[in-house]
């Protein structure tokens, strides 16, 4: 770690090289000694200093002189100035320019050192706070719900309600959909939102290891266990554990995953004492898990206490509407990572990206987002921008056309979609849609839609 650098500027060679020796031998800071306020200044703007100590009264560059340069030069180091004792109202002039204490003279080295690591600290502590505010601030806006689709809103309604509570849950959909944007906006909206959320991806666990990562070990309980540590449960403790791949957690492990989740309490590996846990599971699938456990191939007790609450995130083919605020979203994201001002898509562009298939789900949309705005220049985004798969030489639907056409064709693709999957239930599909059931009526007659739904769902 970098040593703590303090600028010391006294004319009293004795009392300047007894602080010295003080803060270098026995506190370990590095100290810039200087005999002047000239030779300060030098010093002030050739390094960086973390501290500036400094008598007021020195010949030809005063210490009030310094301390003007300081706070334009190294406007977050800490100021402590040394002043006689008739000097008072001068060094109270010197605070009201940034200097953060003053100490009399005869100095008590001691006392020098006690309010320099003070206000060291101090200071330590600001910047730690202002950084985890930031951090927080970032983690917060990464687990914020873009779209307005009904699956969506649906969703969210779900979310304001388990996320004020310690209940489990379970999140399932396609790699890419978000599980874990869904996971942490559970955790950050409601009762955990200022305990720890702790993420574990089970299927990157060693077989071997599972059981230490998960609840901690002992010193000397197995090859390589050099210290005693904690595990992800009670790293989470308070909080929520995020077990992502869940469906990859082997078979053996799953037995002691689900007393620990029943008795919220774990065991060192190596230990005989069960510590206690207040922390909300949430665990996310790619795999179906119901199907898993027919196999025999998940516990189907556990399957049952983690999934107190199914989430369910549709693939982001099956909810279009979604595609356009998501789009803005990583846009907005990306010019302000990137430094850039583009201004959004052509229609062609959009054309393209509404029709495709997107496999990736959303992850596959940010990364193409992230890498069209890098090809745009800063203009607006064109489908020649867009990677292959999206570009005009690409699969991504019809190249030519309007939006409104484009749109219309997605609409009348996803309402067959969903009435295929409700038998042709024009109620339940409504209901689906987020619309009245009036309103899927007249969409039908829009999109002359009548005879190709009963065609196309008597046909699945």
């Amino acid at each position: 770690m970098k040593p703590t650098t303090v600028l010391l500027a006294d004319d009293e060679e004795t009392l300047r090289g007894n602080l010295a020796q003080v803060l270098e031998e026995e506190e370990g800071f590095r100290v810039i000694s200087c005999g002047d306020g000239a030779e300060a200044l030098r010093n002030l703007k050739a390094h960086g200093v973390d501290a500036i100590i400094t008598d007021l009264r020195m010949p030809g560059v005063t210490g009030m002189d310094l301390i003007d340069e300081a706070v334009k030069l190294a406007p977050d180091a800490v100021i402590i100035v040394i002043t006689a004792f008739g000097e008072v109202e001068t060094a109270v002039e010197a605070m009201k320019k940034g200097v953060r204490d003053y100490i009399c003279k005869p100095l008590i080295l001691d006392e020098v050192v006690f309010k320099l690591k003070r206000l060291l600290a101090q200071d330590g502590l600001a910047r730690e706070n202002r950084i985890l505010r930031e951090q927080i601030q970032r983690t917060h806006d990464a687990a914020v719900i873009v779209g307005n689709s009904a699956a969506i809103n649906s969703m969210k309604e779900t979310i304001a309600r388990v996320c004020q509570t310690m209940s489990n849950v379970l999140i399932s959909g396609e790699s890419g959909t978000g599980k874990e944007v869904i996971a942490r906006a559970i955790h950050y909206s409601g009762l955990t939102h200022d305990k720890p959320f702790v993420p574990v991806n089970c299927g990157g666990l060693a077989d071997t290891l599972i059981e230490s990562e998960l609840f901690g070990h002992r010193k000397g309980s197995f090859t390589g266990a050099q210290s005693s540590r904690e595990g992800y449960f009670e790293a989470a403790d308070g909080g929520t554990l995020f077990l992502d791949e869940i469906g990859n957690l082997p078979y053996q492990s799953q037995a002691v995953l689900l007393r620990v989740i029943e008795q919220r309490a774990v065991t060192r590996v190596g230990e005989s004492r069960a510590r206690r846990v207040q922390i909300r599971v949430i665990a996310a699938t790619n795999r179906d898990l119901r199907a898993a456990v027919e196999k025999g191939e998940f516990r189907e007790d556990l399957f049952y206490r983690l999934n107190v609450v199914h989430v369910d995130v549709a693939p982001l083919r099956e909810r279009r509407e979604d595609i356009e605020p998501l789009t803005a979203h990583f846009l907005k994201k990306y010019n302000e990572e990137l430094n850039t001002s583009c201004p959004g898509f052509t229609p062609r562009a959009v054309e393209a990206m509404m029709t495709y298939g997107w496999r990736g789900n959303i992850r596959e949309l940010d990364n193409v987002v992230e890498r069209a705005l890098i090809f745009a220049d800063g203009r607006r985004i064109d489908i020649a921008d867009l990677p292959p798969p999206l570009g005009p030489d690409g699969d991504a639907g019809p190249s030519a056309g309007s939006l409104r056409a484009a749109t219309r064709e997605f609409e009348r693709q996803h309402i067959a979609r969903v009435l295929c999957r409700h038998g042709g239930n024009k109620v339940e599909a409504a209901q689906v849609l987020g619309i009245g059931l009036s309103s899927l009526y007249r969409k039908l007659d829009e999109l002359d839609m009548h005879a190709l739904a009963t065609s196309e769902t008597t046909a699945h």
